[in-house]
């Protein structure tokens, strides 16, 4: 399985995830198969998402595209890090 981690700022957490929330569709369309998201402790407007993907390229293809950046910029997303990662090993404790 391959992830991407993703690590932004957004000028207003509320707009934002009612963007990121009618943009399901087509994240599910592009490969993305879960996601997490996360905040960090002392600033609710840094997010984190965190998501498992069919492919690295396919993730790469959606985030790269130039449909994206500007849903990006609509929603308020400042200066987005785009980590991506392939699964070693996984476990419960």
């Amino acid at each position: 399985m391959q992830y991407v981690l993703i690590i932004h700022e957004v000028a207003d957490y509320e707009a934002w995830k009612k963007v990121f929330d009618n943009a399901a569709t087509i994240r599910k369309e592009a490969g993305e198969r879960s996601y997490q998201l996360l905040k960090f402790q002392n600033d609710p407007n840094k997010i984190v998402h965190f998501s498992a993907w069919t492919s690295i390229s396919d993730a790469k293809r959606f985030f790269e595209s130039p449909k994206l950046v500007q849903i990006r910029k609509d929603a308020g997303v400042k200066s987005p890090e785009f980590i991506y990662l392939d699964q070693l090993e996984a476990g419960s404790l």
